[in-house]
């Protein structure tokens, strides 16, 4: 049997979980939520750089990613911090959709789903 591997664990979710060389991150929120879209954004993709250097991989090896923004107005700037972040060639498959926060202050949260 395959082991599952819990990054961080709490009582209602973990960090990320790697499976078969498969690693889902959690959805990942800006640590500082006074910034504004751009800020948010690099802040979030910094902390998924982490997590997956973490599990032995990094952003070249993404498959899936799910973006929810507070306000689909922010999508284009969004969009400018994701794509320099994105290796050329290497955007996984994606959902970016307008979604009730869990704060008000939150303006993105993203999870990914990438291999090894």
């Amino acid at each position: 049997m395959a082991k599952i591997i819990r990054s961080e664990p709490n009582a209602i979710l973990s960090k990320a979980v790697e499976y078969h060389g498969f690693i889902y991150t959690q959805g990942v929120v800006a640590r500082d939520l006074d910034q504004d879209i751009t800020a948010q954004t690099r802040d979030v993709l910094t902390q998924i750089d982490a997590i997956l250097e973490e599990h032995g991989t990094d952003n070249t090896r993404l498959l899936q990613a799910q973006i929810w923004l507070k306000n689909i107005a922010d999508r284009d700037a969004m969009n400018e911090v994701w794509s320099a972040w994105l290796p050329e060639g290497a955007a996984p498959a994606r959902a970016c959709v307008q979604a009730e926060m869990a704060s008000p202050r939150v303006l993105v949260e993203i999870m990914l789903v990438t291999t090894k």
